[in-house]
This record gives structure tokens, C-alpha cells and sequence, in this order.
């Protein structure tokens, strides 16, 4: 599997020292947003019209009460900054963009789903907690990262065999779980004043069976 490396395009830009172990990634996501001086509209995307529509892969946690339950009351501490939070049901990780309807075929989509399904590792878990965020969101840090950049590795070298160039390369995917995404430009500092004063509240375990 390709070692990380630095990304401008990625939050954060460069890797933490040691992605086995949670409380280095955690630490790592906090210092990159605690020096952000300015946050990002998470809606403003060169290329995304009103309606833009793509696949993309991810792992979803429509069930489990204990993320929900951590998710909203993180959110209710960040209701007056007028973020966009994420619904319960929608909290989800972000694997890997696959592409957008026009350009992906439905016989690409069958081979990819039946290529990936052949490949996927067994069942792991994964860390959520503490909070942090990046340019355009308040998200969780997630730890430790091994088996999840080993199911993105997996689930780029599917598309590859089914000739969709993966948009990002996993050196460059940083694992994360977003609450609430930033829909304005603003300085940083009160999210992130916000945001540290969440950071002590316990860990939820994710079990990851299904992509």
C-alpha cells in the first residue's frame, strides 16, 4: 500500500507521524485546525453546479445511536455558530469518489461493486473522537487510520481495473467524520474555541462490516 505524502489539497496537508495510533492522528487533525485562521464555504466547489450528482464511496452508520447521540449533542454546542449540520442518519465517512453519471457507465458501476465486493478485508473498527475540523467542517477524528486507508487502497485499485481513474490517490486520503459543514468564509478562531471545549467527551467505537 502507497506511504502517505504531503497534499495541499488535503486537510491535513501532511500526514501524521503514525496512523496506528488514534491519539497521534487525533492530535495531529487538531493542531492542523487550531492554526487555521480563516474557515472555507464547504459549499463552494469549482466544477459543482445546483444539482451536480456523482458516485462516491462511503461507510454510513445509519443505526448506530451512541455516534447519534454524540453527533447531536455536538452539534447543539454548535448550533449558534449557524454551521450546516449533518443529519443522523446521513453521518457518514467519505471512501472515494468513483464519478459522475455521465461519465460512468451502469456496466462499470456492476463490474466495480463485484470486483471491490471480492477484495474488501474483514470487518474492523474504527476510533471517533475527539472533535476537530478542517477548512469547511467540524468533524471527528477518526483512529486508527491503517484499516481504513487500507479499504480505500482497495477500493482505488478496483476502479482502476475497471478503468476509472481514481480521483484521489490514497497518499492523499485523510480519514474523517464530518458533523457539520461551514457554508460561509469566516475567521476560524470561534469555531475552533467552540469546538476545543467538545473535545473531552468519550470516544464512540464504529464497526465497519459493509462499504
Amino acid at each position: 500500500m502507497p506511504l502517505l505524502s504531503a497534499d495541499p489539497a488535503a486537510f491535513p496537508a501532511e500526514p501524521p507521524a503514525d496512523t496506528h495510533d488514534p491519539a497521534v492522528t487525533a492530535a495531529h487533525d487538531w493542531a492542523a485546525f487550531s492554526a487555521l485562521d480563516e474557515m472555507t464555504d464547504h459549499w463552494a466547489r469549482p466544477g459543482w453546479s445546483d444539482g451536480s450528482r456523482a458516485y462516491y464511496w462511503m461507510l454510513t452508520f445509519p443505526d448506530d445511536q451512541p455516534l447519534a447521540t454524540l453527533a447531536g449533542h455536538c452539534q447543539d454546542e454548535l448550533a449558534p455558530l449557524g454551521l450546516d449540520p449533518v443529519p443522523a442518519d446521513g453521518l457518514h465517512i467519505t471512501l472515494a469518489r468513483v464519478g459522475t453519471p455521465g461519465v460512468v457507465t451502469t456496466g462499470q458501476l456492476d463490474s466495480l461493486t463485484r470486483d471491490a465486493e471480492a477484495l474488501l478485508p474483514s470487518a474492523f473498527s474504527v476510533r471517533a473522537m475527539p472533535l476537530a475540523g478542517s477548512r469547511g467542517a467540524v468533524r471527528l477524528s477518526l483512529g486508527p487510520w491503517e484499516p481504513l486507508l487500507r479499504l480505500h487502497h482497495v477500493l482505488a485499485k478496483a476502479a482502476s481495473s475497471v478503468g476509472l481513474a481514481p480521483k484521489k490517490p490514497t497518499s492523499a486520503f485523510r480519514p474523517h467524520l464530518s458533523l457539520a459543514y461551514n457554508n460561509r468564509r469566516r475567521p476560524a478562531a470561534p469555531v475552533v474555541e467552540t469546538v476545543s471545549g467538545l473535545r473531552a467527551l468519550p470516544a464512540v467505537e464504529l464497526s465497519v462490516s459493509a462499504v
